[in-house]
């Protein structure tokens, strides 16, 4: 995102016309110049309610309304709306952060665009397009700006959503969906920052199996890691290690993040087969790594 500091220049793009179940590029930012007060040097991995959020729907005609900057705040949906009742949801999620010299910077958010438009396929769901996907991430960063923590305090997380917001009592897809982003300030997720986290091996529950929804970045994926989750920090863990649903011996993923192991000069992830979240972070750690001569294991993780 090219700006800097806290002047509010208006950003001008050419118009274009909703084709399908996709959202308008929007014509101008607005921008926010003031400065929040917080505490940045306390800050954890919690939601802080920031001041606006983006929201576009897909009707029945199968074209999505101009997307909007909105006041942050609740959102009405029917009892029966798809995503409450057949958990009809998918969610992206990624970051902006503050350079020395004020300009903002978003970490491969057309990755993230890519990841929703292949979910969204699998769940029978429209998504925009991935111009339309950043361009509203930076619709929504610009409009928080003055909550973008300072350099090296932490980052602004975003929150995209697509969901099933239509009405739908029988199991089909829902009538109407929803792009809703929302943004807030984060430090680290994990509470030991940089330093390294405990992991517990999991072998009674899976997040996922052949052939399920583990390979996009579904909402259903989460609730069901809770309780291994829960049992694991009562235990004094950071987080499960899953292993995989047909042999029970094979590394998987955490709840929350892909696994690497690296031995020498060669690091090794567990291929991406359907049950595995293709990570962005996860690609980029290859590319980085395989740039700087470490090998990459291409057989499955050992037991």
């Amino acid at each position: 995102i090219q700006t800097r500091g806290y002047s509010m220049p208006t950003l001008h793009h050419k118009d274009h016309t909703a084709v399908g179940c996709q959202a308008s590029v929007a014509t101008k930012y607005m921008e926010t110049d003031d400065i929040v007060d917080l505490d940045w040097e306390n800050l954890g991995f919690g939601l802080v309610d920031t001041d606006f959020m983006y929201m576009a729907k897909c009707g029945p005609d199968g074209n999505f309304s101009n997307g909007e900057i909105l006041p942050f705040g609740p959102i009405a949906l029917s009892p029966s709306a798809g995503v409450l009742n057949y958990g009809q949801g998918l969610f992206e999620g990624l970051k902006a952060y503050r350079k020395t010299d004020g300009y903002i910077l978003l970490f491969r958010p057309e990755e993230n665009a890519v990841r929703m438009k292949n979910g969204s396929d699998r769940m029978c769901m429209p998504a925009p397009s991935v111009e339309q996907f950043v361009d509203a991430v930076k619709q929504t960063v610009l409009a928080n700006k003055r909550w973008v923590p300072p350099t090296g305090k932490g980052s602004l997380y975003i929150r995209p959503l697509l969901i099933g917001s239509g009405a739908i009592l029988g199991l089909a897809p829902a009538p109407e969906y929803t792009f809703l982003i929302y943004v807030s300030p984060v430090g680290n997720y994990f509470k030991e920052g940089l330093a390294p986290i405990n992991l517990i091996i999991e072998d009674n529950f899976h997040r996922a199996a052949p052939g399920g929804t583990g390979g996009v970045k579904t909402i259903g994926n989460y609730a069901s890691v809770l309780k291994a989750q829960r049992t694991a920090k009562e235990k004094g863990y950071s987080d499960v290690l899953y292993l995989d649903a047909v042999h029970n011996k094979y590394l998987e993923e955490v709840s929350s993040c892909n696994i690497f192991v690296v031995k020498g000069n060669a690091i090794s992830t567990p291929a991406i087969e359907g049950t595995i979240l293709p990570g962005i972070t996860r690609k980029s750690i290859i590319e980085v790594a395989e740039s700087k001569g470490y090998k990459r294991w291409r057989n499955a993780m050992c037991p």
